[in-house]
């Protein structure tokens, strides 16, 4: 088993790739009573054209596959219920789907061994028929038309469908009516074949556990077990544009006071020759400084009483672009949105600005080291994302300089944005 301590956190990260495959990631935090596990497989949304592991031809599921599987997966042939399991062995359970990965998991401090095992079984024992898929479509249908209500789930993914032309990520993760319907189990055995294969999942336990024990136990329940060999999955190659498929959109709902985005997407391969990771730290740096919670910008608007609220900023990218949106709330959404597209036309990053962000970045990475939920995600995340545990992120973000970030700011082509309104009807 390898070891890799994380810089300055006081954390060591213990991770070994079974012989099926597997990919074990564990971060023992003994000075905390719980246990917090993810059991995630490389497969979200965005998968939705590949070439299934008993096939050579390329073929298309109908949107929102993934989630819909992750549902089954709770449906056990013996009758066992997940949750009721993790219930009365005094453990939360849960899973999630998103655009790249699906995540199984449960915490709890007590009956590890029997919680993690059953974790590992259940997500491994596919149970699909004609009638609990069918079952199912019911509960999805609502759950579709529960979002199609929600006007903060309406602007995101609104924004985010307006925002690319060609990939995947601007379709919805739960799917449509019609796509659901369209979901057969002989569909959801050829997505789990080929996407559940040990050898596209990883396994991360982070709390109050003993690393080697823990991968003892793994290692013993995969031992069990029979899989196909797997093969690297061929998925379809997107070539998105940079430019927007829709640049203004107003939708008209029940809402007391308009939700808007400015969404600005930009060509990573057009930023700076620099890793991915610090590409997108001098973003976040950037983006924060000028219309964070504390820019001046912000400030303004909220003396001005143009907004209630802080402006929010987040961000998404895919494989060559990424997307970074303002969110806010306000009658005057026309002059904010003017404002900021004035904004953006003179952006500017100061030394102190910069050096003032690092120290707020490091400071949440420190805080994170305490946290056993945010330690495994930050390790899935990595992985699913970069394609490796990142354990010298400290040195990263110390060395961003102003050189860089000045070519970084001067990179940016904001051209290419979007704005999504949600009004009152």
């Amino acid at each position: 088993m390898n070891e890799t301590q994380l810089e300055n956190l006081d954390l060591t990260l213990y991770s070994k790739k079974l012989n099926n495959g597997l990919e074990v990631y564990i971060v023992p935090k003994n000075n905390l009573n719980n246990i917090y596990v993810t059991f995630s497989t490389r497969y979200g949304s965005v998968q939705s054209e590949f070439v299934p592991n008993d096939s050579y031809e390329m073929m298309k599921v109908p949107d929102g596959v993934a989630h819909f599987l992750e549902h089954k997966m709770f449906e056990q042939e013996k009758g066992v219920d997940p949750f009721t399991f993790f219930s009365e062995r005094g453990a939360d359970a849960n899973a999630n789907t998103s655009a790249f990965k699906t995540t199984y998991l449960f915490s709890g401090p007590d009956f590890f061994e029997e919680n993690l095992n059953y974790l590992l079984d259940y997500v491994q024992t596919p149970y699909f028929t004609d009638e609990n898929v069918e079952k199912e479509k019911g509960i999805i249908e609502q759950e579709i038309k529960m979002y199609e209500d929600d006007p903060y789930s309406r602007l995101y993914e609104g924004t985010l469908f307006n925002s690319f032309k060609e990939h995947p990520i601007r379709k919805s993760v739960i799917g449509t009516v019609e796509s659901i319907n369209s979901i057969t189990k002989e569909i959801l055995y050829k997505c789990y074949n080929t996407f559940y294969n040990p050898g596209n999942m990883i396994v991360v336990v982070t709390g109050n556990v003993d690393a080697y024990k823990t991968l003892e136990i793994i290692e013993k329940n995969q031992e069990n077990k029979k899989f196909d060999e797997f093969y690297n999955i061929k998925l379809k190659q997107y070539k998105e544009p940079d430019e927007v498929f829709k640049q203004k959109e107003t939708l008209k709902m029940n809402v007391t006071i308009p939700k808007v985005t400015i969404s600005y997407k930009f060509n990573l391969n057009d930023l700076p020759n620099m890793t991915l990771k610090e590409k997108l730290l001098y973003l976040l740096i950037i983006f924060d400084s000028n219309f964070g919670s504390t820019s001046l910008f912000n400030e303004q608007l909220k003396q001005e009483k143009m907004i209630n609220s802080n402006l929010e900023i987040s961000s998404i990218d895919n494989d060559s672009h990424i997307l970074y949106t303002i969110f806010f709330e306000s009658e005057d959404y026309d002059k904010i949105t003017e404002l900021i597209q004035k904004e953006v036309k003179t952006l500017q990053l100061t030394e102190e600005q910069l050096e003032r962000k690092k120290k707020t970045i490091i400071s949440s990475n420190v805080f994170m080291s305490d946290n056993i939920f945010s330690i495994n995600h930050k390790v899935m995340n990595n992985i699913i994302r970069y394609g490796k545990v990142i354990p010298n992120e400290l040195s990263i973000i110390k060395s961003l300089n102003m050189k860089d970030a000045k070519n970084v700011l001067k990179s940016l082509d904001f051209s290419n944005n979007t704005i999504f309104i949600i009004d009152k009807k």
